[in-house]
């Protein structure tokens, strides 16, 4: 079953004092005191609480917002749970500069849409993108409108392969895809 690939969406800044945060790791994401959670539904609530600032994201976040953070967002550790809990808020996808190796990796097994924008800092500081603004993103292109200023801009899209994971809804999901294909 094929997911669409443009949506719109509420966009969330993490920013502090103007300035995009930047470094934010797996533990400020979702911290290590849930780790014992395994069920995805409850996992939202804890979405950024470790955070300054932003504890109560959970509490405000909507299905089809996205995320906008500084460079390396989700450095650290291999936890999962630090990508299962937007999941399970329904963020549509998270923007940023560049994100931690690992943290990618498992937002790709996952089929959840990770888009890399290097001018982010700058669409920041110059206004085209603020708390609130409503955008529009085609994950295979990277192209994206900020439909509240009605201005465009870029991100790297998603490679054809990380499209496929995200349609068919993980990377197991994709295996069993190609495999049923014929490909082995």
């Amino acid at each position: 079953m094929s997911k669409d690939t443009v949506f719109s969406g509420r966009v969330w800044v993490l920013a502090e004092g103007g300035h995009l945060i930047e470094d934010i790791d797996t533990d400020q994401i979702y911290h290590n005191a849930h780790l014992h959670i395994t069920d995805i539904g409850e996992m939202g609530q804890y979405a950024l609480g470790n955070l300054k600032g932003w504890e109560d994201f959970f509490s405000m976040a909507e299905p089809g917002d996205i995320l906008a953070a500084g460079r390396n967002f989700g450095a650290g550790s291999s936890r999962q749970q630090a990508v299962d809990c937007f999941r399970a808020l329904g963020v549509a996808a998270i923007l940023a500069p560049s994100f931690g190796a690992i943290y990618f990796r498992n937002a790709v097994n996952s089929g959840f849409p990770l888009l890399r924008c290097l001018e982010l800092s700058d669409w920041i500081q110059d206004g085209t993108l603020e708390n609130g603004d409503r955008i529009e993103i085609d994950l295979r292109t990277g192209k994206g409108k900020n439909i509240t200023k009605g201005s465009v801009f870029e991100t790297e899209g998603m490679s054809r392969v990380q499209v496929a994971v995200y349609e068919t809804g993980g990377l197991f999901a994709y295996g069993k895809a190609i495999e049923s294909d014929g490909v082995k």
